[in-house]
């Protein structure tokens, strides 16, 4: 789960793209979602731990993949369920253990959902233009950073 006061001062379309790069990353390399994310107006960066560095071909496939999902349009909803409730698909790991019996849930049509309390778009036409700026990949950790902006 995102943190509140991060997610207070960020900038809705991004973090909204930060879902959907997420859920990109989890069906393309079977990893889990981002252990690092630095979600920013301007520019911003997310790692993952990942098998393998993939190749330029990949990288572009992330970011045709992240523009059709924004072209898509799909809806982006909320809802808030009790912890013993969650689907299955949704992790609880990174909930703090103070975050109650309730979760608010953030759902992108039928591609994501996860738990969070941040600010997003409503549709995700309204994210913009996902621009991948460049990668990093660190062999010894054997991860994968993303730099991206919205347009």
């Amino acid at each position: 789960m995102e943190d509140l006061e991060e997610r207070e001062v960020s900038f809705p379309p991004a973090h909204t793209a930060e879902h959907l790069l997420n859920q990109t990353m989890i069906r393309m390399f079977g990893c889990e979602r981002s252990y690092n994310a630095h979600i920013e107006r301007k520019k911003s960066k997310m790692s993952f731990h990942i098998d393998r560095k993939p190749d330029r071909k990949q990288e572009k496939e992330i970011e045709r993949q992240m523009n059709q999902l924004i072209e898509a349009d799909l809806p982006v909803t909320f809802q808030i369920v009790k912890r013993d409730e969650l689907p299955p698909e949704v992790s609880t790991s990174r909930l703090p253990a103070d975050a109650g019996d309730t979760v608010r849930l953030v759902r992108i049509g039928d591609y994501d959902v996860c738990p969070c309390i941040g600010k997003h778009v409503k549709s995700t036409s309204q994210i913009g233009r996902f621009e991948l700026l460049g990668t990093n990949w660190d062999e010894q950790e054997r991860s994968f950073r993303i730099r991206f902006k919205i347009v």
